[in-house]
């Protein structure tokens, strides 16, 4: 199953959401995403959230349309999106697509990057989508389509990771190491239809930019 999840950061393109959706897509809204849904005439399963980022209107009228709403304590651990990916993981999703995870706060989006890093998430498929650009963590292989000319980088998170080789990419790497902190896997150049990465130790984020 896959979960369609709406953050509270900016949401380039909203015209393209709604091609994005499947008739099947379990949607949630983390707080303030809420407010993207009800621009989009959507109505998610579920709200999560202290709901600081929503005002009560808005938060009655996605009751009364059939949202659940989960309330949780303003004094958490968690924030939104991190509360909204774990309940896709409870109702059962093996597949998330995050909406406006990006936006204005570096704290936020930083945070909202690294969640891949979050030892109870690495069993979901995860993709971040923001305008052009789509964010995908990889743990062993991953294959990317694309274009010719598409950038794409790579970025370890939690650690060095070891092990890379990559084929459809201009600067190819062949069992090497790319050290947390440094900025060897940036900007590299996708060469075919398909990208192929393979990390044997660690984790990657994977950043592809189309250029279509």
């Amino acid at each position: 199953m896959r979960t369609v999840i709406f953050a509270n950061g900016e949401l380039p393109d909203p015209q393209d959401i709604p091609s994005m959706l499947r008739p099947d897509d379990l949607i949630l809204a983390a707080d303030g995403g809420g407010e993207h849904c009800l621009a989009l005439d959507i109505t998610p399963a579920a709200v999560i959230g202290d709901f600081d980022s929503l005002t009560k209107a808005d938060l009655a009228k996605l009751e009364y349309l059939g949202a659940e709403i989960i309330r949780r304590p303003a004094r958490k651990d968690e924030t939104d999106l991190e509360l909204a990916l774990l309940l896709a993981l409870e109702r059962g999703a093996s597949e998330a697509l995050v909406l406006a995870a990006l936006g204005a706060r570096w704290d936020q989006s930083l945070a909202n990057l690294l969640l891949p890093a979050h030892p109870e998430l690495h069993g979901l498929d995860l993709t971040f989508v923001h305008g052009s650009q789509r964010i995908y963590p990889i743990n062993s292989q991953r294959t990317i389509s694309g274009q010719p000319g598409d950038t794409l980088s790579l970025i370890p998170i939690g650690g060095h990771a070891r092990g890379v080789t990559t084929s459809g990419l201009e600067y190819p790497l062949n069992n090497e190491t790319l050290y947390l902190g440094a900025t060897r896997g940036i900007s590299n150049t996708i060469t075919a239809t398909e990208a192929s990465i393979t990390v044997e130790d660690g984790q990657l984020l994977c950043v592809h930019i189309s250029t279509s």
